[in-house]
């Protein structure tokens, strides 16, 4: 029986930051090749600012700069919810898995509204094998 760590590699798309403006959070463009399945993992701390929305995007591209992304909308290409956050989001982590056939991705948090430090931060966990190999 194999265990999640021989299955899964995991990588930082956002490193834990807090934001104190509007400025997008460009997530790690995370390439997918030889990989059957990722899961994007986006966690917040105390989301102070009262009237500040954080919009939560997943691009996707073919390009290793990422030239040309396309942002990820359809339901399709989308598992589980992908939702914005706002202040009332303290402390929750969202999930949601992508199965396009472009080879890279990346997550994009914006914050509108934000004067706050608010603490965010995402990964990508990466599944190595394809099923039925186990």
């Amino acid at each position: 029986m194999l265990d999640n760590n021989s299955i899964n590699d995991v990588a930082v798309c956002i490193a834990p930051i807090a934001v104190a403006d509007n400025t997008a959070q460009v997530g790690a463009t995370i390439d997918l090749q030889n990989y059957s399945a990722v899961d994007f993992v986006v966690q917040t701390g105390v989301l102070a600012d009262a009237d500040a929305t954080f919009a939560v995007q997943l691009f996707e591209g073919n390009a290793s700069n990422m030239s040309d992304e396309a942002e990820v909308t359809s339901s399709d290409l989308l598992i589980g919810t992908k939702s914005n956050l706002t202040f009332a989001n303290d402390g929750v982590i969202q999930h949601f898995g992508y199965r396009g056939n472009k080879r890279y991705a990346r997550v994009k948090i914006t914050p509108t509204g934000n004067a706050s430090s608010a603490p965010l931060s995402a990964c990508a966990i990466l599944q190595k094998l394809k099923i039925g190999t186990l």
